[in-house]
C-alpha cells in the first residue's frame, strides 16, 4: 500500500500556524483566557497528533500502518472542523463587535 505524506505535511503547517495564532493571541496579554486560545490550543494538538501519527503510519507496515494512517485522517478532519468553527466564530464577533472571553 502507498502511503500518502499529504496528511503529515498540511498537519504539520496547520499546527505551526495554530502555534502562530496562539502566540498572538496571548501576545495581546488579555487579562481573561478566551475562547480562542482554548480552540486554538485544542486544534495546535490535534494537528501535532494528526502529523505524529502520519509519521508512525510511514514508517510501519502491515496492519497497524493503516490504522494509523485511519487514525491521522480522522483527527485531521476534526481538526478542519475545529478552525472552521474558530473561523466563524470570529467572522461573527467581528460582525457583532463582540469581544469573546
Amino acid at each position: 500500500m502507498q502511503k500518502a505524506p499529504h496528511i503529515l505535511n498540511t498537519s504539520a503547517n496547520l499546527a505551526g500556524i495554530c502555534f502562530l495564532v496562539f502566540t498572538a493571541l496571548n501576545g495581546l496579554n488579555l487579562n481573561e483566557k478566551s475562547i480562542l486560545d482554548e480552540m486554538t490550543a485544542l486544534a495546535m494538538l490535534l494537528f501535532v497528533s494528526s502529523s505524529l501519527l502520519s509519521f508512525m503510519s510511514m514508517r510501519s507496515d502491515g496492519a497497524k500502518s493503516s490504522q494509523y494512517e485511519r487514525w491521522a485522517d480522522y483527527i485531521f478532519f476534526t481538526g478542519l472542523l475545529l478552525l472552521l468553527a474558530l473561523t466563524l466564530i470570529i467572522t461573527i464577533a467581528e460582525g457583532m463587535r463582540i469581544r469573546w472571553r
